[in-house]
């Protein structure tokens, strides 16, 4: 086929690759194999992959069945695919064989040429062997299952976790920026009885924070890697100290905590794990399409919607309509929401439908799951930055509107019963008068008590108002 490609060999026979490419026979035969989607995996799966090559090779260095040289150069090469030198030397499609092998020999031959390289050889020589050197001590069915919860784990602790704290942090600056700002509560999407809108923005900074809780509640199971049980869980042709030495190494090159996992037939038969850290994430993203449907709710306007606090002008939003303002941070946020949810379910299909000793959803759940995290993680971040610390409150339209609001007729409960409350609001609401007029008129209460027991800011807060001293 010319200059251009080179001839490598598998068990199947001799096929053409690319001159340039560090792949070999069997990733060739994955692209041709799979030409589905287009999507490949993306950087946080490429990294694990070379996480878990390079400490493989460590742990069999120190136990003696790889040698120092080949050893070394093989931690040198997988150091280049976890700074990512090489992402593009990963071609094949998410939908290929259910457990990942064509990945793990992907990254196998992509380490084993690129070693054989740095010794000074020729690409595909094969003095690094992927199977024989790359491989040794492992399987696809236990490396990419671990591959999967290292990179799940990472973009756990080093993307999804930092973002959302970024974004309760910027939910708690406008709880306390808006706690003196009294505003229409709502329920039903009817007035209820009044708020300060600080305290709305302290329940979504909970509501974050909880987020942040349920997603580190997951992190002990996805911490279990299954490396060391090679086929099925047996741990046949691996040494009996590999996982434990393997486990340490990728915990060291990682910065997070991994260890071996309970029960390896478990970890290849099954990815409960997956599917419980992505349930997790659905919550998550749950959690920031309310948050963003409200505060667009909020801002709607701005003179014929609720009005109550000012969006930032982020970009023009209408190519028809002069000076339109559209919420579209927030709006990015509910479409992230609907494609976590897709997520879920494809996660949640493929971790439920393991086969006796093997789950073979593997490349579609990890895909699926490290979507998840990005974009929640990005979308958190931007949400935080661009939409929620440029929020204003709207002062004076939040009191006047409290002050018109029907539903301050429920502080009068204590003081006159619920039925002349009742009546007094009908009437409120026939007349277009306030509460605190129609019940002083009514002679319910003086001018005095019912200014004391109508104070919108006072009933945000716990108790029982009484116009009695």
């Amino acid at each position: 086929m010319g200059d251009d490609y080179r001839t490598e060999r598998d068990s199947l026979g001799e096929i053409e690759v690319p001159a340039d490419a560090y792949w070999g026979a069997q990733t060739q035969r994955a692209v041709e194999n799979f030409p589905i989607s287009d999507a490949t995996f993306g950087r946080r799966f490429v990294r694990a992959l070379g996480v878990v090559k390079k400490a493989a090779a460590q742990a069999n260095n120190d136990l003696g069945l790889l040698d120092d040289e080949k050893a070394d150069a093989i931690v040198e090469a997988a150091d280049e695919v976890i700074a990512g030198d090489h992402d593009d030397q990963f071609p094949v499609d998410v939908f290929q064989t259910g457990s990942g092998t064509s990945s793990n020999m992907n990254a196998n031959e992509v380490i084993a040429n690129r070693a054989a390289e740095l010794l000074g050889e020729e690409v595909g020589a094969r003095v690094v062997h992927p199977n024989d050197h790359v491989n040794y001590g492992q399987s696809s069915n236990d490396v990419i299952p671990t591959a999967m919860h290292v990179a799940a784990l990472e973009a756990v602790e080093k993307d999804v976790e930092p973002a959302l704290e970024l974004l309760a942090d910027a939910l708690d600056e406008k709880a306390e920026e808006f706690d003196g700002v009294v505003k229409t509560g709502r329920t039903h999407l009817q007035d209820a009885t009044p708020v300060r809108l600080g305290q709305e923005f302290g329940g979504y900074r909970t509501q974050v924070e909880k987020g942040i809780e349920r997603v580190r509640d997951v992190k002990s199971h996805l911490s279990e890697l299954a490396l060391g049980g090679t086929a099925v869980g047996t741990g046949l042709n691996t040494h009996p100290e590999f996982p434990e030495k393997a486990a340490s190494y990728i915990s060291e090159e990682t910065g997070v905590s991994f260890r071996e996992a309970d029960d390896h037939f478990e970890a290849q038969a099954a990815h409960d794990a997956m599917n419980e850290a992505h349930g997790a994430l659905r919550t998550v993203a749950g959690s920031l399409n309310k948050i963003a449907n409200d505060l667009r709710l909020l801002a709607s306007g701005p003179r014929n919607g609720l009005g109550e606090i000012e969006q930032p002008e982020n970009q023009p939003g209408s190519s028809i309509m002069p000076g339109k303002i559209n919420p579209v941070v927030a709006e990015a946020v509910n479409q992230v929401h609907k494609q976590v949810v897709g997520n879920d379910a494809a996660v949640n299909a493929g971790a439920v439908e393991g086969q006796l000793d093997l789950n073979l959803y593997k490349p579609v759940i990890a895909h699926n799951f490290l979507e998840s995290a990005n974009v929640i993680a990005n979308a958190s971040v931007a949400f935080a930055e661009k939409f929620v610390a440029k929020l204003e409150a709207n002062e004076e339209y939040c009191e006047e509107q409290v002050e018109r609001s029907m539903a301050l007729a429920t502080a009068l409960n204590p003081a006159i019963g619920y039925d002349k409350a009742s009546e007094v609001a009908k009437a409120a609401l026939k007349e277009g008068k306030s509460v605190k007029e129609v019940v002083v008129e009514k002679g319910y209460l003086s001018e005095s008590d019912a200014e004391d027991v109508l104070d919108p800011e006072k009933m945000t807060h716990r108790g029982i108002l009484s116009g009695d001293d």
